[in-house]
Formats: structure tokens, sequence, C-alpha cells
């Protein structure tokens, strides 16, 4: 990690907000790119397999503000251990990044969502099976037992709102829950997580979330909803082009809500 974080240092400097961008939505990176590393040249990055994930770190600035992108995750699906899912937002509180939106692509539990909505993360369900914390605990990032009880920041949900409101686009809130996949969730198991409380459901946003939250920086999570899950409003088969088409649709609005975001979000949040 000290190899990785000083080559960073070497190639960029003040960043104020680091963004995860999850399936279909790396087009922002695209758009407010400045300097492209890809994850092969950064130590300890490993390289993401999963279409739509291009698999780099890129600089831009967005409202005057300096903004590192995460151009595609890698998922415990792919076969990573949790420490390696969640290195690079380590990495990122060890730059100085303070504040980070987790987003992603998820399929739709409540069925008052439709696909291409977009639902600000009030909460989430760890289905996981694993905690990304458990191992032995670095005392200098973050508390061996940390406080799970306000994971995404209230402020920034409150930010994101007026953010909605200022563009003129509505919004979803409501409670992220994180399985592992890679194969989509049966009919059965949606039932059960929606007597659970969850609204969508995904493959990846808790782990980073955990991590994020454990070592003081402020957590958004944004997620665009890309398909009704198995069951859902009669939903049949799903697939992973499906999730891909729907984000498409959805950029310009996600990019729209995104930037609106980044230009209400002050240099102390």
């Amino acid at each position: 990690m000290d190899k990785g974080v000083e080559y960073l240092n070497s190639r960029i400097s003040g960043v104020d907000i680091a963004i995860v961008l999850g399936s279909g939505l790396g087009e922002l990176a695209d758009e407010y790119g400045l300097l492209r590393i890809p994850y092969d040249e950064i130590p300890g990055f490993k390289k993401s397999t999963i279409k739509g994930h291009k698999g780099q770190l890129v600089l831009g600035e967005i409202e005057g503000k300096k903004v590192l992108m995460m151009q595609g995750r890698y998922h415990y699906y792919e076969g990573y251990p949790m420490k390696d899912v969640t290195y690079p937002i380590k990495v990122f509180r060890k730059l100085g990044i303070k504040t980070i939106i987790l987003t992603n692509a998820a399929g739709a539990i409540n069925e008052d969502y439709k696909p291409a909505d977009l639902m600000v993360i009030t909460d989430h369900i760890n289905m996981m099976g694993m905690n990304p914390l458990i191992g032995k605990n670095d005392d200098s990032m973050g508390t061996r037992f940390p406080d799970m009880s306000e994971i995404y920041n209230k402020d920034l949900i409150n930010i994101a709102q007026k953010s909605a409101d200022n563009i003129n686009i509505k919004i979803q809130k409501g409670v992220y829950l994180a399985g592992t996949g890679p194969s989509y969730e049966t009919p059965a198991e949606i039932r059960m997580m929606r007597t659970l409380g969850a609204d969508v459901v995904g493959m990846s946003t808790v782990p980073e979330a955990i991590v994020a939250n454990w070592c003081g920086m402020k957590v958004l999570g944004i997620t665009c909803v890309s398909n009704s899950a198995s069951g859902v409003n009669g939903k049949g088969k799903l697939t992973h082009s499906e999730v891909i088409e729907t984000a498409n649709i959805a950029k310009l609005k996600f990019k729209k809500f995104i930037v609106e975001i980044i230009k209400n979000i002050s240099s102390e949040e």
C-alpha cells in the first residue's frame, strides 16, 4: 500500500472527492478525465474482468474540484478477497481524500421503482457472508469495532436531494442489499429481501462503504436501477446486457446528477 500511495502521490495531488463508477456509468470519466492511469500500473491494484469496467483510475476536474474516479471496480465474485476489493478505498484515504461517492447498478426489489430510476442509498444490508474488516486491524486508519449507525452521510444525502431538486430530477431513497453474485437472485430470495426491508439488490458497494466509514471518510451511495429483480412486476430472466443497456439510458441523467452534487459539496465536506 505504501508503494501504491507513493506512486499516486507522484502523479496526482489535491484531490477533493473520489468516485467509484459502477456498471455502464464510466462515461463520466471519459468526459471529465484529464489523466488516466491503468490499474495494472498502480502497485496493489487489480484488474477488473467485467464488461463495462475499463479498469483505470481517472483524475478529472468537475465544477472546480479535483475528482479521482475509479472507472470500473473489481468484485468479490471475480475471485478477489475482500482486502483486494477494498484496497483502493484505503489508498484514497491515505491520499487525504475525505469524501467518496459510490455508484452502482442494481435490481429493484421495491415494486414502485422503475428501470433507469436513481436511488440515493440511506442504509444497507450486508448479505455477502463476509465483512471486509475481518483480520488484523490497522489502528492508524480506524478502530477495531467501528460504529455503522450512519454509514451514508446525512449531510451528503441532503446535498443529493437539493441537487436533484435543482435540476428537476426525481430520485428515490432506500436500502441497498448486497449479495455475492455472480448469479442473480431467485424469486424466493427476492421475496425474503423485501421482507428484510431492502429496496434494491446488487453485488458491490457495501464492502467499500464499510471500509470508507471505518477509516473516517464521508460516504454517499447512488444506485442506478437497472432492472426489476427476479419475480418483481412479472420480471422473467435477467441478463448483464440489460444492466448495461439501462445504465446507458440513464447515463445523461446520472452524469448531470453527479455534477450537480459535486457543485454543491463544499470543500469542507
